[in-house]
């Protein structure tokens, strides 16, 4: 497994892949929250806080998890190498969770540059270090989760599909229903009565860590959902 790990992250890095996915992701955060007016400008907002970061990263990472994830499967299931990938002394599962760790790996170092965010807004504060630490940090431990779960979900897509693009488009469409899919449908009038719908998305849960209230039923559906998509995974590849 660890050797998998190793040959995904020597994979980004040896292509532009790598570079690019954490270039776009620290651009476009730090245009929207340092450059471009509007409500995610932080400057303009006059609060030292980073919830307008917390707020965007999801739907950046909507599309850049799947850009990272893409190629997992689809690539080797292209060039004919799965098949050999799958004859190795390791198990289906352990394949997986290499492809799954390469790629969670890399969408956490474009992650890490932004704990210059952290120090940059304390310093703005006005007294200095007037920064609710427990929010962001809540915040940064439901991203990490968020994350995990992208990846999964961008996994389990490359299996679908041996076109990179197709499988790029449907993890992004997988992502964005499940951030976003169940409370948009909670606020029609039909499912009025499913009071929990809201609570089967992503994006309820993520709130609720970036409150700084690190609740274990929060952990437990981020985790489910990373280890049902693994799961899934798991059984495409021993289908194939």
């Amino acid at each position: 497994m660890l050797a998998i790990l190793k040959k995904e992250i020597n994979t980004f890095f040896a292509s532009p892949i790598g570079y690019l996915v954490i270039g776009v992701f620290l651009l476009l955060n730090g245009l929207f929250l340092w450059v471009f007016k509007g409500e995610f400008n932080i400057l303009d907002n006059g609060h030292a806080s980073l919830a307008s970061f917390f707020l965007l990263a999801p739907w950046i990472l909507i599309f850049l998890v799947p850009a990272v994830t893409m190629r997992s499967f689809s690539d080797e299931k292209k060039q004919g190498t799965l098949e050999l990938l799958v004859t190795k002394p390791i198990s289906h599962f352990q394949i997986v969770l290499g492809k799954y760790l390469g790629a969670f790996a890399l969408i956490l170092m474009a992650l890490i540059p932004t704990l210059l965010y952290v120090y940059s807004i304390s310093q703005l504060g006005s007294p200095e270090g007037n920064l609710d630490m427990g929010s962001t940090i809540g915040s940064y431990f439901g991203l990490l989760f968020l994350v995990g779960a992208y990846t999964a979900i961008g996994v389990f897509a490359s299996t679908l599909s041996d076109n990179q693009i197709v499988a790029f488009i449907i993890a992004v469409f997988i992502c964005f229903f499940f951030y976003f899919g169940f409370e948009g449908l909670s606020n029609y009038n039909i499912f009025d009565n499913l009071v929990y719908m809201e609570n089967l998305g992503m994006s309820a849960h993520y709130n609720s860590m970036s409150r700084g209230v690190i609740d274990t039923r929060d952990l437990v559906y981020f985790i489910s959902i990373a280890l049902a998509f693994l799961l899934f995974t798991k059984l495409r590849i021993q289908k194939q």
